[in-house]
């Protein structure tokens, strides 16, 4: 009679796989939820700590091989699940449901920062996670034109309702402001519409609230900063050498106001602009280069219409690099939150 498999030994052979991003294994991440044995039978479920795990079907097949390798297993069902950790940081200084904040940045305009934005956020919506995107960029609100809205919010006991597209939830200054109308604001105005964009904003709960800031470094990234604690930046520029003199203004924003640099994307790459510049500056700066995008007028087109490449064309080349950078951005914050959990237990 063979021998009756024991949780234990299930335990055991899972603690063998090794999340490949956070580099610990999967019993002491917590991530093995519903485990059960029914005879030579074995199945659980595997809790991601983001939907957008680069590396989830690699991780479900090591599960699944560790196990099988039990004596006396013939079977193992294993399902994947995702809980996104919240950066409790954000949980102490705000009551709007947001467990990450991801802000996107640069040294200048025209670079296509609120059009990676825009795919960014889709593209972890994609994957399954709730998120939200935040027009911060005051001064020229793109975000309606590039999600195809333009209709204001509705109210409900004076907060504002945000407006889903796309299965995401917007809020920009230009769902509020006539767009032929120029906001000339100074510091205080400023402050207080960010502000309000938490304060009066009656957000559904997010795994991540991705904010695209205006380009420079004025006064709304310092506001974004006072207001709540910034989970990650990220720093769009473009390929020219002078790409190196905008990053560094981007990541020094950053820096100087605490908020943890997830890396540098290249944007517009190759053709008249040529390539390299936001890998040289990432390599120079000493933060991660994520990924370059071609310039292509695909992207430029979705984001006039209102219908961005990752939407409209999902298996394209363009749109499977975008989703594979947003992947990137998510493993990364769930690094730092598994280290903040490990420091809070040390």
């Amino acid at each position: 009679m063979a021998n009756k498999v024991t949780e234990a030994q299930v335990l055991a052979a899972l603690r063998t796989v090794q999340d490949p991003d956070l580099h610990r294994d999967l019993v002491s991440l917590k991530m093995i939820k519903d485990l059960k044995i029914e005879g030579e039978n074995i199945s659980f479920t595997i809790q991601l700590t983001t939907p957008s795990c680069p590396l989830k079907d690699q991780l479900k097949s090591n599960a699944q091989a560790a196990v099988a390798a039990v004596p006396g297993v013939k079977k193992v069902t294993v399902e994947l699940d995702a809980s996104v950790r919240a950066d409790r940081k954000i949980q102490e200084k705000i009551t709007a449901p947001i467990k990450n904040i991801i802000a996107v940045a640069s040294g200048k305009g025209g670079v296509g920062k609120t059009t990676l934005a825009v795919n960014l956020a889709l593209s972890l919506a994609m994957d399954g996670a709730k998120v939200g995107l935040m027009d911060a960029d005051i001064y020229g609100p793109n975000v309606p034109m590039m999600m195809g809205v333009q209709h204001p919010p509705r109210v409900q006991n004076s907060k504002l309702i945000p407006i889903k597209a796309y299965g995401i939830s917007l809020m920009s200054i230009g769902f509020l402001v006539p767009s032929d109308q120029a906001l000339v604001w100074r510091g205080p105005m400023l402050h207080n519409a960010v502000e309000q964009f938490f304060r009066d904003v009656l957000w559904e709960p997010l795994d991540y609230l991705v904010v695209d800031l205006p380009p420079g470094t004025g006064d709304v990234p310092l506001t974004l900063a006072q207001l709540v604690p910034v989970s990650g930046g990220v720093v769009i520029t473009t390929p020219q050498d002078v790409a190196l003199a905008d990053a560094r203004r981007g990541l020094a924003a950053f820096v100087t106001l605490d908020v943890p640099v997830l890396g540098i994307i290249e944007n517009m790459s190759g053709d008249i602009f040529g390539t390299g510049g936001g890998e040289r500056s990432a390599k120079k700066l000493q933060v991660p280069f994520l990924g370059r995008i071609p310039l292509d007028r695909r992207i430029r087109e979705g984001g006039d219409s209102g219908q961005p490449i990752v939407v409209t064309e999902p298996e394209s080349d363009l749109a499977l690099s975008i989703r594979a950078l947003s992947r990137t951005i998510a493993a990364s914050i769930s690094i730092m939150r598994a280290e903040e959990e490990e420091n809070t237990a040390a």
